[in-house]
């Protein structure tokens, strides 16, 4: 092969390399494994998390059957910087926050009228396929609940 055309060739190929291991980890859609999560509430055995980049920032979906059997979806697009960022269509919370811990964990903080009501860090399996979510959550009756949710990408 002559050097024309063999430069060209391995830069395309290096390039393609980066891409894949610099690949997001959380873009993807996750569906709850309810068989290794602990301490799941009904509303969640039937949950899907949808991650998408937009821009340089992430949009996270929700969507789901709540505990009175009804459908439910929410969203928020937000940076993993920490900030505050508005969620949409969840009652109990108003603004969510990621923080990139590393590249397999974020730290996350959900609030309602500014105070925290749920706490919770994710982390990611090394081959990424499967999303560990750890947290405690406060109710409005001030009843706090813990749990451990697993995904698993799809």
């Amino acid at each position: 092969m002559k050097i024309r055309t063999m430069l060209p060739t391995l830069a395309a190929l290096f390039a393609t390399a980066v891409a894949c291991f610099s690949a997001d980890v959380n873009v993807g859609t996750w569906k709850v494994n309810a068989a290794k999560s602990k301490n799941l509430p009904s509303d969640d055995k039937n949950t899907t998390v949808a991650i998408a980049a937009t821009g340089d920032s992430m949009k996270v979906t929700m969507d789901g059957i709540d505990a009175k059997s009804k459908p439910f979806h929410d969203e928020w697009t937000g940076k993993f910087d920490g900030k505050d960022y508005p969620l949409t269509g969840d009652p109990d919370v108003d603004t969510r926050a990621y923080k990139q811990i590393n590249d397999h964990t974020l730290a996350l903080t959900e609030k309602k009228g500014g105070k925290i009501v749920g706490t919770a860090r994710v982390v990611y399996s090394a081959d990424g396929k499967t999303r560990t979510v750890t947290g405690t959550e406060t109710d409005a009756n001030g009843k706090k609940t813990s749990g451990t949710t697993v995904y698993d990408k799809q």
